[in-house]
């Protein structure tokens, strides 16, 4: 029986942009199937600087779409630091809902050291506040012009 590896699509902004850092992230993975594809533009969240970046409400975020496997989203969230909380990993929707949705490493400020301030809804984590703001404020991905 043949096994069918399933595709995951990230929103990347930030180091992962860069496609050496994707392949140093992703070759020790024996058979990595991944892909850094198009443009794409994140409506709704905009960039900020820290000590590495990260988003916040308002505006929007240019980037790219990043096709990984299974194993490959491991390894990224391995890099984004999700297990050390320094990311969360949420899922934004496609502009065209047929589409599906992309997922977007959203980091903590506090953690990253960045200056301004950033308000997300009320919640119990920042994942459960960015996710709020994302379904509540008509965040979606879209195609780059």
């Amino acid at each position: 029986m043949a096994t069918t590896r399933t595709t995951e699509t990230v929103f990347v902004y930030g180091t992962l942009t860069d496609p050496d850092r994707v392949e140093a992230v992703l070759r020790t993975l024996p058979n990595a199937d991944y892909e850094l594809g198009s443009t794409a533009v994140l409506e709704g969240l905009r960039r900020v600087e820290g000590e590495y970046p990260t988003l916040a409400p308002g505006d929007h975020t240019e980037g790219q779409l990043l096709a990984v496997d299974e194993r490959g989203l491991e390894a990224l969230d391995r890099y984004e630091g999700v297990d050390r909380g320094l990311y969360e990993r949420v899922a934004v929707p496609r502009e065209d809902p047929d589409a599906g949705e992309v997922w977007v490493y959203v980091g903590d400020p506090d953690r990253l050291g960045v200056a301004e301030r950033i308000d997300w809804p009320d919640g119990t984590s920042l994942e459960e506040r960015v996710r709020t703001y994302v379904s509540n404020r008509g965040v979606v991905i879209r195609a780059s012009e």
